[in-house]
């Protein structure tokens, strides 16, 4: 008898951590941009957030985050730059291009929180980016934190030099439940 009890608490003393399964709260999310522009600092943000998102601080290597958003819920404050951004080739396209969308494939833990590193595809052109954040959790809640960066050239927004600046700095702040 004391050998099965051994047994059953070897076999889940080495079952792997399951992951926690997140629901990103859409309508709370803050998925900010900033860029500099010909008379100042442009600032927007995107809406309709879609997301998968499994983490775990103890399972690392099995955590995993995907998610998209509407490129058309961009939104500068401005009517007519929303418009030119949503309709022209040279800005988002949003009706060729409807999503923007992130797919992890490591993350890490830091100094400062963690590093999710994956692949961000915006108009159909595909780079790798790393993405540093925070977890906050709270009971059956929580809230990640991040901030990265992009070369909008990289991703064939806007013309090459001019007036609008190379990068472009974005902000997360996504609330969580389970």
């Amino acid at each position: 008898m004391k050998f099965l009890i051994l047994i059953c608490i070897l076999a889940f003393a080495t079952t792997p951590n399951a992951i926690d399964h997140w629901n990103a709260d859409a309508s709370k999310a803050k998925i900010n941009f900033s860029v500099d522009g010909p008379f100042g600092t442009v600032h927007g943000s995107f809406s309709g957030l879609k997301a998968t998102i499994g983490f775990s601080e103890k399972d690392l290597a099995g955590s995993s985050i995907s998610a998209s958003i509407d490129a058309k819920t961009v939104s500068t404050g401005i009517s007519l730059r929303n418009s030119d951004l949503r309709k022209k080739e040279i800005w988002l396209n949003t009706d060729r291009y409807p999503v923007i969308s992130f797919k992890s494939r490591k993350i890490e833990k830091t100094a400062s929180g963690f590093k999710v590193s994956g692949n961000l595809t915006l108009k159909a052109t595909t780079r790798p980016v790393e993405i540093p954040f925070t977890f906050t959790p709270s009971a059956a809640a929580g809230i990640f934190q991040g901030k990265f960066r992009i070369n909008r050239e990289d991703y064939g927004i806007g013309k090459k030099g001019g007036s609008v600046g190379k990068i472009i700095s974005i902000s997360l702040e996504i609330p969580v439940n389970r």
